[in-house]
């Protein structure tokens, strides 16, 4: 992943010019800014390969800046946010987030969520689920409506395209590999958000409730205490 290119704002002088001392390190470049106006301004001139964005920032806050990404791209955007418990980290997921790590964050752990996230961004373009739905052409899934065309990465239902992030593809690749399977969501984090160390539950159920949203409520169902399943 060399030459990756990340865009950071962050309010917090110190935070920030640590922070992009220790991605620089690591091989990243970096831009940085510091409110969420100049942030986006960044993101529009330099079109950077992740953005990683603090929720509380000046002239427009972090869960508003990855909104106007997301109008704009499905580039991979990681929240950062000073509360594990707090709501700003459900709202930046629903806003299109990909993922969030909590402050004061780990260098090495930052660097291995950005590197995570950017292999599943990799992986979702090239990916395929290499399974036939057996009702059309191969690497085409067809549930219902649904339709996914795993060579092509697209989606559609009713036949008008879905557009979905790379991390709702790969999430929905992977209900689509076993239908009517049970998939815990320490499973859905390791497949999908590559935590092999564990993680946070939370970020699997908004990108399920997400992915419900764009592919109908009904079609992943919900097994209390065991995780989630799409039907057939």
């Amino acid at each position: 992943m060399a030459d990756t290119h990340v865009l950071f704002v962050e309010d917090d002088d110190v935070i920030r010019e640590a922070t992009q001392l220790s991605l620089e390190r690591n091989g990243f470049t970096v831009t940085a800014a510091a409110d969420g106006l100049d942030g986006l301004a960044a993101f529009r001139s330099r079109r950077p390969d992740i953005a990683l964005l603090d929720v509380m920032l000046p002239g427009l806050d972090g869960v508003s800046l990855c909104r106007r990404i997301r109008e704009e791209s499905l580039v991979p955007v990681i929240m950062v946010s000073a509360r594990a418990d707090s709501i700003d980290v459900v709202l930046g997921l629903e806003a299109g987030a990909d993922d969030y790590v909590t402050k004061p964050f780990d260098s090495t752990v930052l660097v291995a969520r950005i590197r995570a996230v950017l292999r599943r961004f990799d992986h979702a373009t090239t990916a395929s689920a290499g399974q036939d739905g057996g009702d059309g052409a191969p690497g085409t899934l067809r549930f219902g409506d649904l339709e996914i065309d795993t060579e092509g990465m697209e989606v559609r239902r009713d036949g008008a395209p879905v557009p979905l992030t790379p991390t709702e593809m790969r999430l929905l690749l992977e209900f689509s590999a076993a239908p009517g399977t049970v998939l815990s969501r320490d499973r859905l984090l390791e497949r999908v958000w590559d935590y092999d160390w564990g993680g946070d539950t939370r970020v699997v159920d908004v990108h399920v409730q997400r992915l419900r949203g764009k592919i109908g409520q009904r079609r992943i169902e919900t097994v209390r205490g065991f995780g989630y399943k799409l039907r057939g």
